[in-house]
């Protein structure tokens, strides 16, 4: 499908379908909120992060970015360093119990390989806000396989044992891993953030060079139907992918194989809305993807959209929205 191909299939998609599930006064559930103050916490990696991230980022400036949305967050960890992620998690749980900003749940940081894993866990486990925890595994110092260690697969099974989810944010052609993981802690649920990371300049070249964490299709796909198939709880985070793409030079053709073939791969009761906010500031701002993701989406039916934008999020996380 080209692309005006692709826009005329959307403009003929029904006004009563776009206004029942996507209007800017229906609630979206953004699952993937970021926020970093530096006078508290300064993850090492914003040093070396492209100039739009080396900045602080407050809840009043997610708000301004959503503004005209009814929108309710999960907070992610921010890959803070290691000795920082109580600081992190105590924070954002004040923030939530606060009830001033549209953070209402998070997903922390920590270690699942580390000795005192199980104290850390204790910690936050059954406060009613920590939903989850998260160990970024795609950066250049973790290498491929290091999810697989012994003692990382306790850790994640610790969190199965809390009642706790574990998201897997990873490289996409290490998906395998992920399963790998999925299959030795039954009792832990499990999220994929960020479509599995797939490319969408795998599908479009003309979009630009290749990004560092770049993917062939069919590897991709393979990876996404494995971790899919692997088990029937599994969740995938339709997020992450327009940070992909070069600003200003995207269109929502561009993204929608990638938003596509995951929507299909986990079916409408397993996906949800994520808006990386800020990192999503490499491709667009938070309204750009928001409106694309719309765009890709109208030709569903309307209960699978208000699935994505809120009905599954409110029923994975056990969340009062």
């Amino acid at each position: 499908m080209n692309r005006r191909q692709f826009l005329q299939a959307a403009s003929a998609t029904t006004l009563a379908s776009c206004a029942s599930s996507a209007a800017p006064d229906s609630l979206i559930i953004d699952t993937h909120q970021h926020l970093w103050d530096r006078r508290v916490v300064n993850p090492p990696w914003i040093k070396g992060a492209p100039e739009v991230l080396r900045r602080d980022f407050l809840s009043a400036d997610y708000q301004a970015a959503f503004a005209g949305l009814k929108v309710k967050a999960v907070y992610m960890e921010v890959d803070v360093a290691t000795n920082d992620h109580i600081k992190e998690a105590d924070g954002i749980v004040a923030q939530c119990r606060s009830g001033n900003t549209p953070t209402i749940a998070a997903t922390i940081g920590g270690r699942p390989a580390a000795a005192d894993f199980e104290g850390y866990v204790r910690r936050y486990a059954h406060n009613g806000i920590v939903k989850g925890l998260r160990q970024v595994l795609h950066g250049d110092s973790t290498p491929q396989g290091f999810c697989l260690g012994g003692d990382f697969v306790r850790g994640v099974r610790t969190l199965g044992n809390h009642g706790l989810n574990f998201e897997l944010t990873m490289r996409p052609m290490e998906l395998e891993d992920g399963v790998k993981l999925i299959k030795q802690c039954p009792d832990t649920r499990f999220v994929l953030d960020h479509c599995g990371n797939g490319d969408p300049k795998a599908f479009n070249p003309k979009l630009g060079p290749d990004l560092k964490r770049s993917c062939s299709t069919d590897g991709w796909k393979r990876g996404i139907d494995a971790v899919a198939t692997v088990r029937a709880d599994v969740m995938c985070k339709i997020s992450g992918i327009v940070a992909f793409v070069p600003p200003g030079k995207w269109h929502a053709e561009d993204l929608a194989p990638v938003v596509n073939h995951c929507l299909d791969a986990f079916g409408s009761d397993r996906v949800f809305f994520g808006g990386d906010w800020p990192v999503c500031l490499l491709g667009s701002p938070a309204r750009g993807w928001v409106d694309a993701l719309r765009q890709i989406i109208s030709s569903r039916p309307a209960s699978e959209q208000r699935k994505l934008w809120s009905g599954n999020a409110i029923r994975f996380y056990g969340l009062k929205a």
